[in-house]
This record gives C-alpha cells, structure tokens and sequence, in this order.
C-alpha cells in the first residue's frame, strides 16, 4: 500500500461516515502508511458572518489517538467561493497548505483520494502517484443547489472522471450515469461493522420512551427527509415514539411542522460508537426518505447498519432498500408509510436471522478486500 492524502466532504468527528471507515480500516491493514485526512476547510468568512473567530483558534492539524498513522488537517478558507477569484485563492491555499502538510509526514508519491467534486483542482497537483475519486452522491440532482451551482458540480465531476486513474461508486444508478467516461470504474456500495450491531437484542431494549418506537439514523436533510411521512406515522401513534437520531439540518418550517407532535424526538448527532445502543430501543427502523433522483443515486450505510441489528424496517421506494422486498417493505405515501409500519410491528422477528445474514455478505473488511485488488489490478499499490 502506498500513503494516502484522503480528501474528503466531512470532517472526521464521532458521526461515522463511509470516508472514516475507509481510512480506518487501511490504517488498521496497513500501520507502516500515512493517511493524510482532510476535512472542511477552516471558514474564516463564515465564522466571520456568525461573529467568532473559531477559524483562527482551531487546530490546522492533529492526530487521532486510535490511529497514530491517521492525520487529519483543515485548510484555511479566507474568501467566499461565490466569486470565481475567491475560489481560485481558496484552491490555491488549499493545496499549500495540503502539500506542506504531506512533506512533513514525509509522504513521497501518494495516491491522491478524492471524495468532493469541487476537489478537481487537485488532481495532477498534489505530487500523487495516482487519482482516485470515490462518488457517494449525485450532488448535480439534489434541489437545494442553483443552477449555477449544478452547472458547475457537473463540470467538476464531468472532468474528475476523465482525469482520475480510478473512479469509485456506491451505487447502481452511479454506477449507470458515469460508465463510458471514466478511464476504470469500480462499483463499491457501503458496508457495516457486523460485530458492532450482533450485541443488539432481538427484542427491543425499554428504553426511556413510550413504545412502539419507531427510529431513523442518519442525516436529517430536507434533500433526502420526508417530514410529512414521519407526521403521518406520528399522528397514527400518538401512543409511541418516532426518535430520529443524526445531524439536523431540517428547516425552521419544517422543524416547527414536527414539533407539533409531542411524540417526535429529534436528538441530533450521536457519536457512532453509541448507535447500537439507540438502536436497541427501536421496534422498527424506518428511512422516510424522499423519492427522487437524488436519494436514488445513495447506497446509504443505514441499510447495512438497519439489517445488522435483525429488526424490521421499513423504507420509501429508494435506491438500496428497494434491492431487498424480501427483508425491507417498501411503501410509497404517507398511508402506505404508515401501514407498513404497522405490519411490520407484527412481524415476530420472522425475517431477524436472515436480515443479519445478508448484512454478513456486506461487511467493510470485504469491500476494503476489493478496493486493494482493483487498486493492486491497476499496477497503484503493488498486492
């Protein structure tokens, strides 16, 4: 294996995302490479508009203390990128201040690992032996971007794929959209850490909330979240609890909408050493999410984490569990939403064994196994 800089769309925090199992997993595989992790840039403007200087008085660079071959740094972001230049100077600081990082860990020669589209300008700049860029979203189809903006995040992704050495993605409809204009493609969905979600219990834990509990992990977004899903199941159960657990970036509209409903409980993020433990008071887990392009250009790590812990769950027609009837119901509008939930409630954990077989099939040790064989097939690291 070779060092990695690892340029990734989220910070590295107690919320586990696909870049941080990636990178833990190399780390723990191979202990002799560096992994250089950077994460959000430290938003001078931002921080400004909200009237702190936490930009200034953040670490740049730090190591993590279970990895001691994983560095995670933050540039410095001085300017909007809404202007051309102030991007360009953005850019510009971003890879200084990358590659100064990278000689001091000593890295000669690394592969360069792009996750965000608008990271384009590093490729053929970072001193990399090779660029792999690794799809996670369709960025271009999610509604809250402009039109300038999606015309630009379809020229950065248009570009990335011609240029990178590898280009990696999620899911069947990545995998559709970007055949024919990348040089080699690999299609890698999501995985789950099995024994983390085996201590779950099959049935499910008291908890501190009425039951039936009903529970969603994950992002709360208004690109991917339902709200008039999860008041429906709310207002059928008055009697149970909908507990929704990840960041919440849901709009002031639509949290006042839930905030009706007494038994909705938005708790935010929960670092992920502790989502097993949330997840054992759910009875069933569900995924309101949105049916549009965009959700359905995801293979989301919930499926995997949902069919881990043996329990029922219960999706919209989205792209992952829409690959799985036989262990997920799929239902489509608030009524069939709600009455999935309710057939699943009886279901006596007749699909549990089989659920966490499936999840079996799908850990992160056997993705990273075939991300080292494309990757060694590719003459990038030697095998």
């Amino acid at each position: 294996m070779r060092d990695l800089i690892f340029v990734s769309l989220e910070d590295w925090d107690d919320v586990w995302r696909r870049n941080q199992f990636l990178c833990a997993a190399l780390a723990r595989r191979f202990p002799d490479n560096k992994i250089l992790f950077v994460g959000l840039p430290r938003n001078v403007t931002n921080d400004l508009r909200h009237g702190n200087l936490r930009a200034f008085r953040t670490p740049a660079t730090t190591t993590l203390p279970d990895f001691p071959n994983i560095t995670v740094t933050h540039a410095l972001k001085l300017l909007p990128d809404t202007l051309a230049i102030g991007r360009r100077i953005n850019e510009a600081m971003a890879r200084s201040h990358i590659l100064n990082v990278a000689r001091s860990l000593g890295m000669t020669d690394p592969l360069l690992w792009l996750n965000p589209h608008s990271a384009l300008h590093m490729a053929g700049a970072m001193n990399e032996k090779a660029v792999i860029y690794d799809i996670t979203d369709d960025w271009a189809m999610a509604p809250s971007f402009s039109e300038r903006e999606r015309k630009l995040i379809v020229q950065q992704d248009r570009d990335l794929c011609h240029r990178a050495d590898l280009v990696i993605v999620c899911s069947d409809a990545l995998e559709a959209s970007r055949r024919g204009r990348c040089k080699q493609l690999l299609h890698l969905p999501n995985g789950v850490d099995i024994a983390k979600y085996a201590a779950i219990p099959d049935e499910a834990s008291p908890g501190s909330r009425p039951h039936p509990v009903f529970g969603y992990t994950g992002t709360i977004h208004p690109d991917r979240f339902d709200v008039n899903l999860v008041a429906a199941l709310a207002g059928d159960f008055p009697r149970g609890s909908i507990v929704l657990v990840g960041p919440n970036h849901l709009t002031r509209a639509d949290e006042e909408k839930l905030a009706r409903f007494g038994n909705i409980h938005i708790t935010g993020a929960v670092p992920y050493a502790r989502i097993p433990e949330v997840m054992s008071e759910f009875d069933v887990c569900i995924v309101p999410h949105v049916e549009s392009k965009f959700t359905n250009s995801l293979n989301p790590l919930k499926l995997w984490e949902y069919l881990a812990s043996g329990k029922p769950v219960v999706s919209t027609n989205v792209a992952g569990f829409a690959a799985y009837p036989q262990f997920c119901r799929i239902a489509t509008g608030p009524d069939a939403f709600v009455q999935a939930c309710r057939d699943a409630l009886g279901e006596n954990g007749a699909n549990r064994a089989g659920r966490r077989a499936e999840a079996g099939k799908h850990s992160w040790d056997q993705r990273v196994d075939i991300l080292l064989q494309a990757l060694s097939s590719q003459g990038l690291i030697q095998s």
